[in-house]
């Protein structure tokens, strides 16, 4: 198949386009930036700005579109200009690769689409299905319209997956890596309360309910991206503490990561979602990691079975 990715350089792109291309597909990466070939993909330089271009070219009679466009959410303290880079950074992406979509006289027949379990909101120790409605919060905002948009390109012969993802868990990227040092130092903790679910999922699990997704016509609309297993945050820093031989006992007090983070700091660490996987699992779909310690003792040097990270 022609699979066409945009954000597939990125901390998840990237593997997703190895893996793909190791399934033997024939990938086309749409980047910003230089059009160099890799020895996986094809890249094509595109302006993800919500209009189209000549890039929309490889989209007719691509068979598949995976959208991952989209700002950091972690990288920059949400100040106005940060919150509105954000969602235009996922809504214009989304909307150019709609648009070319619509105009292709042979339309991709799936497109998936990134989103986050962060549509849900913050949740206390309520479950959180893909039928459980969204939150008010602005990453609950960013979901919405990031999924509305994208949602526009359904039609007979194209169907949408909104793929809400979790932590996804590598030691190479993603949020992890930021976590490691104060363990190291023996100073490793929960954040906050330590009560909020954080609704993770190993890298290798990602990818291939992403797979799973783009090989099973019967999944459409949303579905979450998430180990079946989510854990509180004061169990995750305890299974951490144990995959790296660290003590985990000191908390990190929220009233000090709000002063330093501000608004970032309740969306993205003192809060959480206790999100499972009902419609992957729903139509069948294994888990090599279905609970942290497992996925833990994987990325630290313990059972490498059931995948690569």
């Amino acid at each position: 198949m022609k699979i066409v990715i945009s954000g597939g350089t990125g901390f998840l792109g990237r593997p997703l386009t190895d893996a793909l291309a190791h399934d033997g597909h024939s990938i086309v990466v749409l980047t910003r930036g230089s059009s160099s070939n890799s020895a996986t993909a094809r890249r094509v330089t595109w302006q993800p700005d919500g209009t189209v271009g000549s890039w929309s070219s490889e989209i007719d009679g691509a068979d598949v579109v995976i959208n991952l466009n989209g700002e950091s959410i972690g990288e920059r303290r949400w100040s106005a200009t940060q919150k509105q880079r954000i969602l235009d950074s996922r809504v214009a992406a989304t909307r150019s690769l709609v648009a070319a979509v619509r105009r292709s006289t042979a339309p991709p027949s799936v497109m998936v689409s990134g989103s986050a379990v962060g549509y849900y909101g913050p949740l206390d120790d309520q479950i959180a299905t893909e039928h459980t409605p969204p939150g008010r919060d602005f990453l609950a905002d960013v979901c919405v319209k990031w999924e509305a948009e994208a949602n526009r390109a359904l039609s007979p012969r194209t169907r949408v997956v909104c793929v809400r993802t979790g932590l996804p868990l590598a030691r190479d990227g993603g949020a992890l890596p930021r976590m490691l040092p104060p363990f190291w130092f023996g100073a490793g903790g929960p954040i906050g309360s330590g009560r909020q679910y954080w609704p993770w999922i190993h890298r290798q699990d990602w990818i291939d309910v992403v797979r799973f997704a783009i090989g099973n016509p019967q999944i459409v609309g949303p579905m979450n991206a998430t180990a079946p297993n989510p854990v509180t945050n004061q169990a995750f820093a305890r299974a951490l503490g144990h995959a790296m031989h660290r003590p985990a006992f000191l908390p990190a007090p929220g009233f000090a990561l709000k002063l330093l983070l501000g608004e970032m700091a309740e969306g993205l660490l003192l809060s959480g979602q206790r999100a499972i996987p009902a419609k992957a699992q729903q139509h069948g779909f294994k888990f090599a990691y279905e609970t942290l310690d497992r996925a833990l003792a994987n990325l630290f040097g313990g059972s490498r079975s059931g995948g690569t990270p």
